[in-house]
């Protein structure tokens, strides 16, 4: 489903980890609903109401005092005066949507694809802490290599603590929830490619 605004990993990794564990219950037929099945048309941004549920101080580590609602694009008026079209994302309508980043949500976490360089990425697992620092940087998002994000910042942190093991990387698509919809990268629909 497309996204208007906020593509990069920084914006959209943290909303979509923090829906998944708090707002959803770890629930991914039914974020999948919300975010995909539920919306006519498109998204023009993913707001703070996919924060509702997790830890005050989650939200403000993710938003400091601001709050924004998600937004849909179902009020589009089309030139000709036609109805909007739904812009869902595959490998035919990825390039006219200019698109730089893919987010595929599959059983095991979300795959992240930097569409400038390849059409399949490595995947965030679903446990990764929402306050991540995630690299914006297309280039750090290889299919051959971990995702690139650090470990939560920390108030205060042992000196005896060992260094934080890397995630696995995944050079081959996980398998995805099964869905009567497929969306990029699943089986039925391979991932966008620029």
């Amino acid at each position: 489903m497309h996204v208007q605004l906020d593509g990069v990993p920084s914006h959209h990794l943290p909303l979509l980890l923090a829906a998944y564990q708090h707002r959803f219950g770890r629930d991914l037929e039914a974020l999948s609903r919300h975010l995909i099945d539920d919306v006519a048309v498109g998204w023009q941004e993913l707001g703070t109401d996919l924060l509702d549920g997790a830890p005050p101080s989650l939200i403000t580590a993710l938003t400091g005092t601001e709050q924004w609602p998600s937004r849909t694009l179902d009020h589009l008026i089309t030139p000709d005066g036609s109805p909007p079209v739904r812009m869902t994302v595959t490998d035919q309508t990825a390039d006219a949507q200019d698109m730089d980043w893919g987010y595929v949500l599959h059983r095991q976490g979300i795959e992240v694809i930097s569409l400038l360089h390849e059409n399949i990425g490595p995947v965030v697992d679903w446990s990764t802490h929402p306050h991540t620092a995630f690299n914006d940087h297309p280039g750090a998002w290889s299919s051959l290599a971990p995702p690139p994000g650090m470990q939560p910042v920390r108030r205060t942190r042992s000196r005896t603590a060992p260094a934080p093991a890397p995630a696995d990387a995944r050079a081959t698509r996980p398998a995805t929830a099964a869905d009567p919809h497929p969306r990029p990268g699943s089986p039925s629909a391979p991932a966008p490619r620029r």
